[in-house]
């Protein structure tokens, strides 16, 4: 007996909020994290917070000055809608901003509208083929991602089950939390299973500044006890040779992991930082700048890091996550996401090798629980007591604020009846050809 008709993909939107161009409110800043005003800890400004190390450290006139000095925020958020025929929608976002809407809308959508939902594979895979010219990491697929999302959010609602259901459902009862924050004393008290500061200085800053590193990271480590698990975030500003000496200097003082130290290409200088800890144990890990399942097979045939932290919004959303993830769990290799909220949540309740989630404390004063998406889902589930708890909803299980959202690059109604008409009769099969 045949399925019962499942509805097709008519229409993908994208739209953009925030971005340097734009004045945002505190806790209202979409799926850039870093799109904050100026006064924000994430912000670093080394006057009100410490400075946070980063790749442009080097360069004396961004040196311990507030990141967006530099343009962290300037994309904003890409928010990408898809409507399936009976009007249901699914929602993925990313942090590509207006040219991340430019290509889901003139370029991305001709492989979604009109397509069955159920082929995210086949979707996913015309999409990254068809961009490898101009892609194949970032901004693509960021887009990308987004696309990935909003087809699992729309799939779980319209088959009415939560997405980690869709993923072969849940590994375990309540997942723990760590909290990414300028104040790990208040963490603690918050009940969550372990915090992360970020690094002040790097190599441009010399011996002072790695005093002061040393200094500011047993500061907290007086603050919070001997047991409390306590990591380093690094944010690709160091090289091999002084993330090698501060690691070391740090062990002794309980350092977890220390995390994302070397530009994200240096697969080699990642592996023999690894080699270099042995014994110490301190863990290294990486992989938030990483991008599709071939960047990290090299993580993991190297065996280059110990712990591996995509972002879901980022290295080409669920499809591409769970591959990764799978690789990885061949080589018992724990996979602990970078940020995502909502899509790492549902990954990480159906997989039982991502052990542990992240949860990045966007307060302005690191002194309170706030969404990490700032305004763009008002029922965002929110870590309580050290644990993340998904209600059991449809899709992804959040609702979109529409609020400030601007769509920059419309397409017509009938354009995408057009494009939808062309994919629903085209030729069958779908899948390409290939003889052996």
């Amino acid at each position: 007996m045949p399925t019962k008709y499942f509805p097709r993909i008519a229409e993908v939107r994208a739209y953009s909020k925030g971005g340097a161009a734009e004045k945002v409110e505190s806790g209202k800043q979409g799926s850039d994290c870093h799109d904050v005003p100026s006064e924000h800890w994430i912000n670093g400004n080394g006057t009100m917070w410490p400075p946070i190390a980063n790749p442009m450290s080097c360069w004396p006139q961004y040196q311990n000055k507030a990141r967006t000095g530099w343009g962290i925020n300037a994309l904003g958020s890409c928010i990408v809608e898809v409507i399936a025929e009976d009007g249901t929608s699914g929602i993925g976002v990313t942090t590509a901003g207006e040219p991340g809407c430019y290509i889901v809308e003139n370029h991305l959508s001709r492989f979604v509208e009109g397509e069955d939902p159920r082929n995210v594979e086949q979707i996913w895979d015309k999409m990254w083929r068809s961009t490898i010219n101009y892609g194949r990491k970032g901004l693509p697929l960021q887009a990308i991602s987004a696309v990935d999302l909003a087809i699992w959010d729309l799939l779980g609602k319209l088959r009415n089950e939560p997405v980690w259901a869709l993923l072969g459902g849940m590994t375990k009862e309540r997942c723990p939390v760590y909290c990414t924050t300028a104040r790990p004393d208040l963490v603690k008290k918050m009940g969550f299973a372990g915090a992360k500061i970020p690094c002040p200085y790097g190599p441009a800053d010399g011996d002072e500044g790695f005093r002061k590193n040393v200094e500011f990271f047993a500061k907290w480590r007086k603050e919070v006890g001997p047991d409390f698990p306590l990591m380093l975030d690094c944010y690709m500003a160091m090289n091999v040779p002084y993330t090698i000496k501060l690691a070391k200097a740090l062990a002794p003082l309980g350092l977890k992991w220390i995390e994302e130290f070397l530009p994200p290409d240096d697969y080699d200088g990642y592996k023999e930082v690894r080699e270099a800890l042995k014994g110490t144990g301190v863990l290294t890990t990486t992989g938030e700048h990483e991008y599709t399942r071939y960047g990290f097979r090299k993580l993991i045939q190297d065996r280059a890091v110990d712990v591996l932290q995509p972002d879901i919004t980022w290295l080409g959303g669920l499809t591409e996550a769970r591959r990764v993830v799978a690789m990885a769990a061949a080589y018992d290799i724990p996979v602990v996401p970078h940020g995502s909220s909502v899509y790492s949540y549902h990954l990480q309740y159906a997989f039982a090798n991502c052990p542990l989630a992240e949860f990045i404390t966007l307060s302005p004063n690191a002194d309170a629980i706030l969404p990490y998406f700032g305004g763009l889902f008002p029922d965002e589930p929110l870590p309580k007591d050290g644990f993340i708890d998904l209600p059991d909803r449809p899709g992804f299980g959040v609702t979109l604020c529409r609020d400030g959202l601007r769509r920059p690059y419309p397409r017509t109604p009938a354009q995408s009846a057009a494009q939808a008409k062309f994919n629903k009769e085209k030729p069958q099969p779908t899948v390409p050809r290939v003889r052996l």
